[in-house]
């Protein structure tokens, strides 16, 4: 309605940016389901920092911050086109799980792959 993007929409951004990095590695998310491993969201976090506009293109950056037993945490960062200005940052911190929803260790293949 006020021509910018609707708060919820960022953490839509962060779910795309996360399937992106895992498959510029090599691999879709859906091939890690297929092996067994779910990653589920356990807590997520967003910054605002300066609005975007409606179709303005952006530009995001994510990693992996932190590596737990049974969990791994991504980062991310939202700026626009030019990457001059921070639109956003945040975190998502995700269990694994297998298909039956029990936690398990991160796979050694994960850490490999993410490296």
């Amino acid at each position: 309605m006020m021509g910018l993007v609707y708060y919820a929409e960022y953490l839509h951004y962060f779910e795309r940016a996360r399937s992106e990095c895992i498959r510029s590695r090599g691999m879709s998310y859906a091939v890690v389901e297929e092996r067994g491993v779910m990653l589920p969201v356990r807590e997520a976090r967003c910054r605002y920092r300066s609005p975007a506009r409606f179709d303005d293109l952006v530009w995001i950056r994510t990693g992996i911050s932190e590596w737990g037993r049974a969990s791994l945490t991504f980062v991310y960062e939202i700026r626009d086109e030019g990457r001059e200005r921070l639109l956003a940052d945040g975190m998502t911190q995700h269990a694994c799980v297998n298909r039956e929803g029990r936690p398990v260790p991160v796979p050694a293949w994960l850490r490999e792959l993410m490296g």
